[in-house]
């Protein structure tokens, strides 16, 4: 009775440590595994996603070299619209409607000849908040670039009849053509940089 007792426990003890044996290396294995799923599917120990080297993106083309005659004409057509137009003005045209575009090339540009033919900073500053600071731009000023705002923005309904009255009350019709034209030409060139990938302060004029 005692060593059926003594075998009987002994066998006991020795299926329940073989069981916890066996659970214990099935446990670690089961972890192994677990651990080797989340590298597999990029998860790092901590569940963070495991970062991927970014791919680069393809360069895009040159436009000016791509189509010269297209490029040339668009040269001409924006030395034509600033005819007549004073340069203080022509760079507000140009850098609001740069602001509207997000086009961060053309506004680089056009800030820097903005300064270069003496533009103050508080301007510069105010343009895309003129209309709460009115003090500091003319009522033509004032009147180009609430015309500016409104050509460039036309998608959202149109230019209005008020906007278009009070820019002809500032301007004969040739002078306001000339800055519906050089509005014209802003939006192209911001639409040729944004769609080519142009870099703000690569110019190289």
């Amino acid at each position: 009775m005692v060593m059926t007792t003594n075998t009987t426990a002994t066998n006991t003890t020795t299926a329940n440590t073989t069981t916890a044996n066996v659970t214990a290396t099935n446990g670690t294995a089961a972890n192994g595994m677990a651990a080797n799923g989340m590298a597999a599917n990029g998860m790092s120990d901590s569940g963070a996603a495991v970062g991927t080297p970014a791919v680069a993106a393809p360069p895009r083309l040159d436009f000016a070299k791509s189509a010269r005659n297209v490029f040339r004409a668009l040269i001409g057509f924006d030395a034509a619209a600033r005819e007549g137009i004073d340069p203080a003005l022509v760079e507000l045209i140009q850098i609001r409607a740069s602001h509207l575009n997000h086009c961060a090339y053309c506004l680089h540009m056009h800030t820097n000849d903005a300064r270069k033919a003496g533009e103050s900073e508080d301007r510069l500053h105010m343009i895309p908040v003129w209309r709460e600071a009115r003090h500091f731009f003319t009522a033509r000023e004032q009147a180009a670039l609430a015309l500016t705002e409104a050509v460039t923005l036309v998608a959202d309904g149109g230019v209005p009849d008020d906007v278009y009255a009070e820019a002809a009350t500032h301007f004969d019709d040739t002078e306001l053509a000339h800055v519906l034209a050089l509005i014209f030409t802003i939006n192209t060139w911001n639409r040729i940089a944004l769609s080519t990938a142009k870099q703000a302060g690569t110019d190289t004029r």
